[in-house]
């Protein structure tokens, strides 16, 4: 099911769930049960997040220096056919332009489309460790707006109806897609009001839907959904939220995605610093906190980025859902 239909079917706000690719090494059963906490809160859909191939280099014997790609980490696509094998459960991999040529996005579309997967997020993605800015792959695309539209119209073009073998209307169009919204602005970004009207570019090109980054201050997504709305973007609006689980987070979130953390959740954090239980309870309690406000204030549904943990989400979602 698309996740526009789920929005529109739901009654109630409802969870929703990202996860990072393991590295390689772990195996399909290890992957599956770190999920299976999250399973009995009956999850609409599972968010899986792609990572671009990295280069290093090598020194060789006569001294001079090669250049190798890396792959860490499994394929979102290998991913999600992982959760499909076992979980009723939509799973939605993330698209990016980088490290992609605009060939190699519609074979990773065609092959979604075959194992049946109608539901993508698409990104920009992240510059190369090596990289200081973003760099577009030549014969790729720049900006998700970019990746947006030419999702659209691939899917418009005559040699993927024939392939089909009928045709497709606006209205009939297989992929849902969903952006990233910035409630602090993207760090990239002048200003808010330049960030947001770079947004609506990703909703006019045929974006359905939004889920924003992690904030830790609510007032911060109600007023960028005011602005939003101001704005003419009229998709749904998907609060994204992370608890803080360590003490090094403060410093690593803001520095990593350009976000405020509230004065009181950063006092009571610096009063227990040397406690790492105290910190993982305080990071939990505060995003429930937060969880219970949105959906009081009528969200359609809040999205947990777990990165890799499972018990501060798990107690999180027993008290909201």
């Amino acid at each position: 099911m698309k996740v526009t239909d789920i929005l529109a079917s739901s009654a109630k706000a409802y969870p929703s769930l990202e996860i990072v690719p393991p590295m390689r090494g772990m195996t399909k059963n290890e992957l599956l049960e770190s999920i299976a906490p999250f399973m009995e809160f009956s999850p609409k859909y599972i968010n899986v997040t792609s990572h671009r191939d990295e280069f290093e280099f090598r020194s060789e014997a006569d001294g001079s220096f090669s250049r190798h790609l890396v792959r860490n980490r499994i394929s979102e696509t290998t991913v999600c056919a992982a959760i499909m094998d076992r979980y009723d459960v939509e799973v939605i991999p993330h698209i990016i332009c980088a490290g992609a040529t605009k060939e190699e996005i519609e074979s990773k579309l065609d092959n979604l489309e075959f194992l049946g997967i109608n539901n993508i997020v698409a990104l920009r993605g992240d510059s190369m460790a090596s990289e200081k800015r973003f760099t577009p792959t030549q014969g790729g695309y720049a900006y998700a707006s970019e990746l947006v539209e030419g999702i659209r119209k691939y899917q418009g073009s005559a040699s993927y109806q024939r392939r089909r073998k009928s045709e497709m209307t606006a209205d009939d169009r297989y992929f849902c897609i969903g952006i990233g919204g910035y409630p602090e602005k993207h760090f990239e970004a002048p200003n808010l009001e330049t960030d947001i009207a770079n947004l609506k570019k990703k909703v006019d090109a045929g974006a359905d839907y939004i889920i924003t980054q992690m904030f830790f201050d609510n007032k911060v997504y109600y007023d960028f959904v005011d602005k939003c709305r101001k704005a003419g973007i009229e998709v749904p609006i998907i609060p994204g939220l992370k608890p803080i689980s360590s003490y090094r987070q403060l410093i690593s979130l803001p520095e990593a995605f350009s976000l405020d953390i509230p004065v009181d959740l950063t006092k009571a954090i610096e009063e227990v610093k040397e406690d790492k239980e105290a910190i993982y309870q305080i990071g939990t309690e505060w995003c429930t906190m937060q969880c219970k406000d949105l959906i009081n204030h009528g969200v359609p549904a809040v999205h947990f980025y777990t990165m890799g943990k499972s018990d501060n989400i798990t107690r999180i979602l027993q008290k909201c859902f």
